[in-house]
């Protein structure tokens, strides 16, 4: 008798339970803000140095490449919006000198959709683009995160060097749409 008794209330007690169940519900709002913020780490200036060859003839020594500098940012867009770029550019350029910067592939604890570099550019007093195709997306803060840059000096036209000492240039990286 008793595991009768036990198939009937079984199914008895599951309907009686979805037949009180209740439920309630909360409206949530949000606000996820457009965000666009973008720095150089660290901070701080770099020096490049041409070398005097030393045998007559031969050519000024190249300075090595820096690669200390990384570019970090955020970037939430409005819905639709378009995707984001980094531009560069310097307040002047030197008769004789190309100053070039290449952004590597993003890396670090970033995520989203991050940007493409465009390689090697020589910079001028026109903004260049150095980075496309950012989306939502965060590099992570600080060196090792975001997009590695290698800024290179090179001789371009001879003719036009002309000795200087401690020329400050100053490159400007802008993020827009």
């Amino acid at each position: 008798m008793m595991p009768i008794r036990s198939i009937i209330l079984i199914p008895l007690m599951i309907i009686s339970g979805s037949l009180y169940s209740q439920t309630a519900s909360t409206t949530v709002s949000l606000t996820l803000p457009v965000v666009t913020l973008m720095d150089i780490e660290p901070t701080g200036s770099i020096t490049l140095n041409f070398a005097a060859p030393t045998e007559a003839g031969n050519p000024l020594g190249t300075p090595t490449p820096n690669t200390s500098k990384w570019i970090n940012y955020t970037s939430a867009i409005a819905s639709g919006g378009l995707s984001r770029r980094i531009t560069a550019s310097v307040n002047k350029v030197i008769a004789g000198v190309n100053i070039r910067i290449q952004a590597a592939a993003a890396s670090g604890a970033g995520g989203g959709t991050l940007g493409t570099s465009s390689g090697q550019v020589i910079l001028t007093t026109t903004p260049t683009t150095i980075i496309s195709g950012i989306g939502g997306a965060y590099t992570g803060n600080g060196a090792n995160n975001g997009h590695a840059l290698t800024i290179s000096l090179a001789t371009g036209t001879y003719a036009n060097l002309q000795a200087q000492a401690n020329t400050a240039v100053v490159i400007t990286y802008t993020i827009t749409e």
